[in-house]
């Protein structure tokens, strides 16, 4: 990030669109209404309709105003252009800043637009070098028109095309939409997340309206006569039901409309949304590999969702749900495989295709002890609280115990056998996980250092737990439990010159 002097008006200065006023005086009446409509409510109980209008309706209006009139100034003050080195910002009144990206740090020219932007044709536009340093590295213009969202894209991200993008790896769709894969939705753990929130915003509402009392007594008549295990299992079936909906609806507004494509130049874009769409980018030169994620309830029905391991990605701080490296929803496994390879432009993923080496038993020894250990806790607070203060606690241990130790049992042996890594052409494999089963393709050019961690336990059964450090994805993905001496010649083997320095005969 670097600074530079004001240029003379009208050197290929360009402004923001002006019906972003238009815009902030819309959200700031939905903002208006959305505080008002509650206290109207609340005050015409007492006062009467008009006298509570006249109460809410004049800060109602000075909030519009005022919201629309500081976006003017920001719209007079804010300016950009884009030349042959640098992508520049001006903007501000009394903190005025000025911003500059030089053209061949830039990795990421995003596009997102909710539905009012989207009526009115327009787009907000990221440009960002994919560096985690927050605003410093990120210039944003909110709003243009898509037109102009679009021309700044492809000349920011304009490369020189690749050699790679020929026979059958032409450039061109790699994935589309296919409407079957909605049925994923309900088996990540978003639903019962979902369903939660319901709950709380029912009662949250009920509170708001001084009915929570009411809704608890309404909801008590209705389970008159019934035991409070069927009450709880029935509340727990709705509220589950709910975040099933939830789910379904999320689903929709996120990936309607999901395309993955590969631009002329290396590109790989996902367009994607219902009410707001996006528009993320991604530099094939900047790509590392790909993961393959396979939550418990995705793998169990045979899918799983791909996603890039690439420099330059960071996230989205206004869009916190929005996961930016997805390349590929929940999809069955043989498609999310295929889409993998094309990624990566090989005729057949590493993923389906390399053969993993599983890891010695002590590893699952370690799993099993963790495992039933971590299901036996509750179980023994349990079992003192019924010894301290009453019986009644003790059958619910022993519940908890007969439920708890064979899931905790299960979910181990299957973590075992997900260990596994292997090396596949110019790529090391590694697995690991079982609510989230997780398969890791980095290319091996791309690892440049290697950890090596071992605590006594592990030292103790001969194990150690390998990082390979790189500069994209999360920046170090683990070989878990593995031999020692097995696990050093794997990375010797896989970055040869890297770790023999530190080796000793």
């Amino acid at each position: 990030m670097s600074t530079v002097a004001v240029p003379a008006p009208g050197e290929g200065w360009r402004k923001l669109d002006k019906r972003t006023l238009l815009v902030t005086a819309a959200v700031m009446s939905g903002v208006a209404c959305g505080a008002g409509v509650p206290t109207v409510i609340g005050l015409a109980g007492g006062m009467g309709l008009g006298r509570a209008l006249a109460w809410v309706l004049p800060p109602a209006l000075l909030l519009i105003a005022g919201g629309t009139g500081a976006d003017y100034i920001r719209w007079r003050r804010t300016r950009y252009r884009t030349g042959p080195d640098r992508a520049e910002l001006h903007t501000g009144l009394f903190l005025v800043k000025r911003r500059s990206l030089g053209r061949e740090r830039i990795r990421t020219v995003d596009l997102t637009a909710n539905l009012l932007l989207r009526i009115l044709g327009l787009v907000k536009v990221r440009i960002g070098t994919g560096e985690q340093t927050g605003g410093e590295s990120t210039l944003e213009l909110d709003p243009v028109t898509r037109a102009e969202g679009e021309r700044l894209r492809t000349e920011l991200l304009d490369r020189t095309p690749s050699d790679a993008a020929d026979g059958a790896h032409r450039d061109g769709m790699l994935a589309s939409l296919d409407p079957r894969w909605i049925r994923y939705a309900p088996l990540s753990f978003v639903a019962p997340l979902l369903g939660g929130a319901a709950a709380g915003g029912v009662m949250q509402v009920g509170e708001w309206f001084g009915v929570q009392h009411e809704v608890l007594v309404w909801i008590g008549d209705r389970f008159r006569g019934t035991s409070i295990v069927v009450m709880i299992v029935v509340l727990l079936a709705a509220a589950l039901l709910a975040g099933v909906v939830g789910s379904l609806g999320l689903w929709v507004e996120m990936w309607w409309n999901y395309r993955l494509e590969r631009e002329p130049g290396g590109t790989l874009r996902v367009r994607r949304g219902l009410f707001t769409s996006r528009s993320v980018s991604i530099e094939e030169r900047r790509l590392r590999g790909v993961e393959l994620v396979e939550p418990l309830g995705v793998r169990l029905v045979g899918a799983a969702r791909v996603d890039a391991v690439a420099t330059g990605i960071a996230q989205d701080d206004d869009d916190k749900h929005t996961d930016l490296k997805t390349l590929l929803p929940a999809a069955p496994r043989a498609l999310a495989d295929e889409v993998a390879a094309r990624v990566l432009r090989e005729t057949t993923s590493p993923t389906s295709t390399a053969r993993l080496t599983p890891h010695p038993l002590a590893a699952r020894g370690r799993r099993l002890r963790w495992a039933v250990g971590s299901a036996l806790v509750p179980v023994l607070v349990l079992v003192v609280l019924g010894l301290l203060v009453t019986d009644v606690l003790l059958p619910i241990a022993a519940g908890c115990a007969v439920v708890l130790v064979p899931i905790a049992v299960a979910l181990a042996l299957d973590a075992y056998r997900n260990l596994g890594h292997g090396l596949s052409g110019g790529y090391l494999v590694a697995r690991s996980g079982t609510v989230r089963r997780s398969t890791v393709v980095l290319q091996r050019g791309g690892v440049v250092g290697w950890t090596v961690k071992q605590s006594y336990f592990q030292r103790r059964a001969g194990l150690v737990t390998l990082t390979a450090t790189t500069a994209a994805g999360e920046g170090g993905y683990h070989v878990y439990d593995v031999g020692a001496g097995e696990g050093v010649a794997f990375a010797a083997e896989a970055v040869p010159g890297l770790l023999e320095p530190f080796l000793e005969e």
